[in-house]
Order: C-alpha cells, then structure tokens, then sequence
C-alpha cells in the first residue's frame, strides 16, 4: 500500500525543531530519519484521547505517549475544569511504569500554569488512592498515570471527574473536542514544577488522606477478628507495580503476619523483567509467584497489577500444586461470603444491591436472589459501576451497595472509592480464606460448595490482536460483520437472542420480541445460546485488540470445558476468518 507521506514528514520535521526537552525523544527522532515507515507509524494519527485517557506506545511522535502529547492532553482537560468549577483543583497519582514520575509532574506543571491548584502524591499509588484523594479533597478532576496492566512499552493516563469516578462520556468528549483545537507546541501552557509547588501551585498530599483511605479499606472487614489467629500464610507480588507498601500494611493491620513478598517483583520497575505482560488475569505474570509457592507451600497467592486496581489469586489444589481462580469465580465467591456473613451478622442494609458489568458472570444472580441483592448490570468498565454508586449516593442510599466487580479481577466494597481497589480486595480475599480455613474449609472447597449450589459456570475470554495502521480498520469491518451477518449458530447452538448495545437493542430470536437494552450506546455485540450459554463481542477501548467473552453453564466442569472449545473454534473462524 502506498502512502502519502507529506504530512507525517512535516509533522517530522516539526517536531525534530521542536520536541528537545526529552533526550530520549531526540535520540529516537534521529534515529529514524531515514525510515518512512517508522516516521509514519509515529505520526499517522494523534494519540487518541478516548473515554477514559490516553494510552499509547512510549516513544517520540504525536501517535506516542511522550511530555508533548501528555501536556496537550491536560491543556484540554485544564480548559474544560476551567470552564467548569469556579476555584478548580485536580489530584495526581502516578504507578511504576516507565516515564510515570515524568508525566505526572508534566501534566502538574500545566495545570498549575492555568492556575488550577494540583495535589500530587509523594510516591507512587494505586489508582483507587487516586479516586480516593479526588474526593477527599474536594478535587474537580484527578489524573492517573498508568497503563494498568499492558505490557512495559506502553503508558498512559486516565482522567476522572470530581465524583471520583473515570470521566463521563460527555465530558470525555468535551476534553476531546478542547485537545483537538490545541496546536502541540504552540497553545501549551506550563512552569517549572518545583516552583509551582514554591508558590502553592501543587502541594504535596499527606499522610492523613493516606490514613483515610486505610481507615476506609478496614472498615469493609466482616470477620478481620479472625486473621491473626488463622495462621494462614500468604505469598504476595505486587507485579513491580503500586501495591507493594498498600497492600502489605492492611495485611499487617489485619493482623496477617506471615506474608512472603516475590523478591523479583516487590520493588517498582516498569521494565517489569520477569512478567512482560503485567497482568494478573495471566499465568505468566503469576509464574515466579508460583514457584516461591513450591518452596513455601502458602494457602494463598495474591498478585495485584502496576496501577494496583486488580487482584488474582492462586490457591492449593489438594494435589501439590496452586490453581488460579478466575475473576468471575473471586468475585461470586466474595459476593456469597459478603451476603452470607453479613446476613448473619444481621449488618446487611434495607434493598441490598450489587453491580456488575454485562460480561460478567451470571452465576451471582442466584446468589443474589437467595440473599435478596437486587443486581444491576452495566456496560464494561468500572466507571459504570462507579456511577451506579453516585446515583444511590444523591437519593443518600449510598448504604444499598454492598460489591461490585467485573470479570477482569477488579473488585469493589465499599463506596469511598468510585473505581476496583485491590487494596481492599486483598484485604477480603485474605479474610474470607482465613475465615474458612478457622471452619476447615480450603479455598477449593468454598469454589466447589459454591457450584454445588448454584450451578457450574465456565468463563474465559480470548483477545484477538489487529496491530499497526490498518489494524483499526479491520477491527470496524469485522463489528460490521458481526452485525450484519450475525451467525445463526455457535459451537453447535443455536443463538436465540441477541444484544447490539451500539444500536441498543435486545432481540429475542425465537419470538422475535425486541426491547431495549436501557443502557448507554457501546460497540458490543451479545449472541445468547441455551442453558445460559453466550458470547459476547466487544473491541477493546485502549488496545487495538477485539474480545470475545465466552459463557457455558453445564452440570459439570468437563462438559462446560468441552462446549466452551467448541465456541471458541467457531469464533475463532468468525473473527479471524480462518
């Protein structure tokens, strides 16, 4: 395919005059000069601002995550706060990743030039301590840089709206329409960060908010009484990443005492040497975990993520080895523990309710009906739940909610925070195990009496990748598809419904019913099979990768496994045309 390389060349040569602050960025610049396709790749496009940030590549351009496009980014968003609060103020928290530090102060020192006064923590946190601090202190907006659990080359940041939760769809595309009208260079405003913390610009957040959120974290224990005398021992790995001091102090206050930290992974590192891909929900990313569990035979593994808003967890599986839970099985396993415990400790509130999101496991409705939780269902990402927890909190039924959580291992009780926090997660999974390990109850056990009673339900997920340039267009024509040649059968079942939540429709294929799907408009598409069976579609809102989610309820494990391969061998065919 040929390409008009005119304005990526001027944008080059704009930048190789302008961009000199980074020697990094200069370096690179000058090595890439005599290569068309790398200039291209770096300034075909401008780094998209999407719903929730921005999340990109490091590197020089502006298709990359760099001081220019992230200063850019914040002037848009500077300008919307201005326009919107009449003494703005915006908190800033930062993860391990590569440049985080950088980005953070970056985007500190423009907000504070536009004179909007920025609270900055003094290390780096998880991104719940971020929506925390947002609300503690009166913030209207905060920043997270992170690029949650992707692979070291990337970062990125996340924005969040003075409620603490990630930035609405319309306020998204206010920002976007702000950054779009903003020249890279020319229409930035910015100081000297150390000044501006001089002056009173940024100031530093302390130790009292720190104390807050643990305070809050604490609170959401049932039976925390029953840790210290558990003996229950815990080998922890904060994956390089935020959760590493976090984490281990609620585990201390708890009273868990043996806690074994991954020597590779304890301190931060972006580079993330022993797990390319950081990621809790991956086998990879748990493999040194695993192998300090060999040696000292715990009855729990936690692996939190860089940014510290998810948790996975590896158990013993009777057989000498460590089974990983997936985080539909965590969460419907909190979710029992939660109503269970507190039911009986008659502290469950009046019309109880817990959110989850559409891809997410539907094994926590029967749970629900048993413990009369109403169950909301929301579009994927936390922020939906967030802001489910917002609308309870402005009747003042904020009480009502008792968890949240989504397939991806992020989890939420409590409403002091309006985005997943592995920092309490941990915290629950640690006490629930110790809690049934005092009634000689293995963590396997618990999973195998929750299926014994509700159903056997299987889950997974598959990322299908569409790299570079023409990647994102692929990804267009295949939803198309998906859409207007919608298949009539998967893995053998008929698909008797589906879901388009762009088009916002539910359509009942059998009686030919169609309602409402009630929800905001997204790109994902839902195929309903029998016995509870489906598949749902969506591409990925940071990574240029679609997702298929994948349901079988069966009556046991097998069969659920064995109808599971046969949908992904059909989807497989669909999405990839193999």
């Amino acid at each position: 395919m040929q390409f008009d390389m005119s304005k990526e060349n001027a944008l080059y040569a704009l930048w190789c005059e302008n961009a000199v602050e980074d020697p990094d960025l200069v370096a690179e610049l000058k090595e890439i000069s005599d290569d068309p396709e790398a200039i291209r790749e770096r300034f075909y496009q401008d780094l998209a601002f999407g719903t929730g940030g921005l999340r990109g590549v490091l590197g020089a351009g502006t298709a990359r995550m760099n001081i220019y496009t992230v200063r850019r980014a914040t002037q848009g968003l500077a300008n919307y706060v201005r326009e919107s609060f009449a003494a703005p103020s915006v908190a800033i928290s930062y993860d391990s990743r590569i440049k985080s530090d950088t980005f953070a102060k970056a985007a500190a020192a423009v907000l504070a030039a536009n004179g909007i006064k920025v609270h900055i923590y003094t290390e780096l946190m998880p991104t719940p301590m971020l929506s925390f601090a947002v609300r503690a202190l009166g913030c209207s907006a905060g920043i997270m840089v992170t690029a949650s659990h992707n692979p070291a080359k990337y970062n990125g940041y996340k924005a969040y709206g003075a409620d603490g939760c990630q930035i609405t769809l319309d306020v998204a595309n206010t920002v976007i329409s702000k950054i779009n009208a903003l020249d890279m260079f020319h229409d930035i405003n910015t100081c000297d960060f150390e000044d501006a913390v001089k002056n009173g610009m940024i100031s530093y957040i302390g130790q009292d908010i720190i104390e807050a959120f643990y305070h809050n974290v604490l609170a959401q224990g049932i039976h925390t009484d029953v840790c210290a005398e558990s003996g229950l021992k815990i080998v922890y790995t904060p994956l390089n990443g935020a959760g590493n001091k976090p984490v281990r102090e609620i585990l201390k206050r708890i009273g868990i005492q043996d806690v074994t930290v991954v020597e590779e992974q304890e301190l931060p590192d972006g580079h993330f040497t022993t797990c390319p891909y950081p990621n809790p929900e991956i086998r990879e990313a748990l493999e040194c975990g695993l192998r300090l569990c060999e040696q000292i035979q715990p009855d729990l593994l936690l692996a939190t993520d860089p940014d510290c808003d998810r948790v996975g967890i590896a158990v013993p599986d009777g057989n000498g080895g460590y089974a990983l839970f997936s985080g539909n099985e965590v969460g419907a396993m909190l979710f029992q523990y939660i109503c269970e415990e507190r039911t009986k400790l008659g502290t469950m509130p009046k019309n109880p309710m817990a959110v989850k999101t559409i891809v997410t496991t539907d094994l926590v409705k029967p749970i629900a009906e048993k413990f009369g939780v109403e169950i909301i269902d929301v579009l994927t990402g936390f922020k939906f739940i967030g802001e489910q927890i917002g609308l309870l909190e402005e009747k003042g039924e904020e009480n009502r909610y008792v968890f949240g959580f989504e397939e991806s291992y992020g989890y939420l009780a409590g409403t002091y925070v309006r985005d997943k926090d592995a920092v309490v997660a941990s915290m629950l999974i640690v006490e629930m195990a110790a809690f049934y390990r005092t009634q000689g109850i293995s963590m396997m056990q618990a999973r195998e009496k929750l299926y014994e009673q509700y159903g056997v339900f299987r889950h997974s997920q598959e990322s299908f990748a569409f790299e570079g340039v023409s990647g994102m267009h692929k990804m267009q024509e295949i939803m198309q598809s998906m859409r207007t040649a919608a298949p009539k059968e998967i893995g053998g079942l008929p698909v008797i419904g589906t879901a388009d939540y762009l088009a916002g429709t539910i359509c009942d294929l059998q009686s030919g019913e169609t309602k409402p799907t009630g929800l905001p408009n997204s790109d994902v598409i839902s195929f309903f099979l029998p016995e509870r069976g489906s598949v749902i579609v969506r591409p990925s809102g940071t990574e240029p990768k679609i997702k298929a989610y994948y349901t079988t309820a069966c009556k046991t494990m097998a069969e659920a496994k064995a109808l599971e391969a046969k949908l992904k061998a059909d989807m497989q065919k669909l999405l990839l045309g193999e």
